[in-house]
C-alpha cells in the first residue's frame, strides 16, 4: 500500500454556526503533489490551517507523517513547510536577513543556516538580490523568497496556500516546476489553487465546495468521468441560444468561449439523453454545428460546484 503522508477522517470545523469544512476524508500519498481545487469560501483555507495545527478542529481526526495533529504539532513543526497566500516575511529586512532569521527560528545555528541560505539564493535565483528589501520586491521575487524561506529546514510535507495568487503567468509556470524538483527530492507537496492550469498539474486533486468534499482523484479520471455529457455549439447568436438552453431540464450549464457555447448537461443518464434530445429539436432550424466536446477540469468544477454528490 502507497505510504499516507496525510490522512483526516471526519474532519470539521465550525465556526459559531458555519460550518467550515464538514466531515472532511482524505487519503494523501506521500511524494505526490495534491491539490484543493475550489471556489473562495470552500473550506480550503480552514482545512490547510487546520492540517497545519493552526486551528483546533471541531471534530474528526489528523494524521500527518505518521504522527497525530493536534497532540504532535510541535514536533511536526520541524518537518512541514507552510506557505501562506499572504507574503508574511519582513518588508524591512532583506532577503539575506529574513532567510537567516528564519533558519534561527528552525533551529539552526548559524553555521548552518549561512550555508543553507547560500544554497537556496542560487537554487531560486535570488543571490543578486540578497541585499534588496523584501517590501522592494516584486510579487514573483516575493513569491521565490517565501518558497525559499519555506523550505529552509528541508520538510517532509509543503502545504501551500494559493501561493500564485499575485503573480504572473511565467513566474507560476516557473514556480511550479521548482514543486516537481522538490517531489523528486522525495518532498510532499499539498496546495490549494483556484486556477485550472495549476490543478491539471497535480497527481490527485480534491474538489472542495461549502465545506464539502465533492470529487477526488487524479485530474484525468475526473474530466473521464464527464464523458459525452459536454455538447460544443459554434454559429450566430450564441448568447440568445444560451438562454434558451439553459432553460431545458438536464442543462447544467452553458457559457461561451470564443465562437462557441459550451454546454454540460446533467450527471443522470437519462435526464442527460433527454436533454440532448430537447437540445438538437430546440435548435433544429437554425444554422447551428453541434457535436460532443473533449471535458475540461473547468467543467468537473462546473459540476461538482453546482451541486453533485461528491463520490
Amino acid at each position: 500500500m502507497t505510504e499516507l503522508a496525510i490522512e483526516t477522517r471526519g474532519l470539521s470545523k465550525q465556526f459559531g454556526d458555519i460550518t467550515a469544512v464538514n466531515k472532511l476524508d482524505l487519503e494523501i500519498p506521500r511524494g505526490q503533489i495534491y491539490g484543493f481545487l475550489g471556489p473562495n469560501g470552500s473550506g480550503k483555507t480552514t482545512a490547510i490551517r487546520m492540517l497545519c495545527g493552526l486551528l483546533t478542529p471541531s471534530a474528526g481526526d489528523i494524521s500527518i507523517l505518521g504522527l497525530q495533529i493536534p497532540r504532535d504539532a510541535e514536533i511536526l513543526r520541524l518537518r512541514i513547510g507552510y506557505m501562506t497566500q499572504k507574503f508574511s516575511l519582513y518588508d524591512d529586512l532583506s532577503v539575506s536577513e529574513n532567510m537567516l532569521f528564519m533558519a534561527s527560528i528552525y533551529g539552526m545555528n548559524r553555521a548552518q543556516g549561512q550555508d543553507r541560505v547560500r544554497q537556496l539564493l542560487q537554487r531560486y535565483s535570488l543571490h543578486s538580490m540578497r541585499d534588496r528589501l523584501a517590501g522592494a520586491m516584486s510579487g514573483g521575487q516575493r513569491q521565490r523568497l517565501a518558497l525559499a524561506v519555506a523550505t529552509l529546514h528541508k520538510p517532509d510535507l509543503l502545504i501551500l496556500d494559493e501561493p500564485t495568487s499575485a503573480v504572473d503567468p511565467e513566474n507560476r509556470r516557473d514556480f511550479w516546476e521548482k514543486l516537481f524538483d522538490l517531489i523528486d527530492e522525495g518532498t510532499t507537496v499539498l496546495v490549494s489553487t483556484h486556477y485550472m492550469d495549476e490543478a491539471e498539474r497535480c497527481h490527485q486533486l480534491a474538489v472542495l465546495e461549502t465545506g464539502h468534499l465533492r470529487k477526488h482523484g487524479s485530474p484525468q479520471d475526473l474530466m473521464e468521468e464527464l464523458a459525452g455529457r459536454v455538447i460544443e455549439i459554434e454559429g450566430a447568436d450564441l448568447r440568445q441560444v444560451k438562454d434558451r438552453l439553459l432553460r431545458i431540464d438536464g442543462v447544467q450549464s452553458a457559457a461561451q468561449q470564443g465562437l462557441h457555447l459550451r454546454v454540460l448537461l446533467a450527471a443522470d443518464s437519462q435526464q442527460g439523453d433527454a436533454a440532448i434530445s430537447r437540445l438538437r429539436q430546440e435548435l433544429a432550424s437554425e444554422q447551428l454545428r453541434i457535436h460532443v466536446g473533449k471535458p475540461s477540469l473547468e467543467d468537473v468544477f462546473v459540476a461538482c460546484t453546482h451541486g453533485e454528490a461528491h463520490s
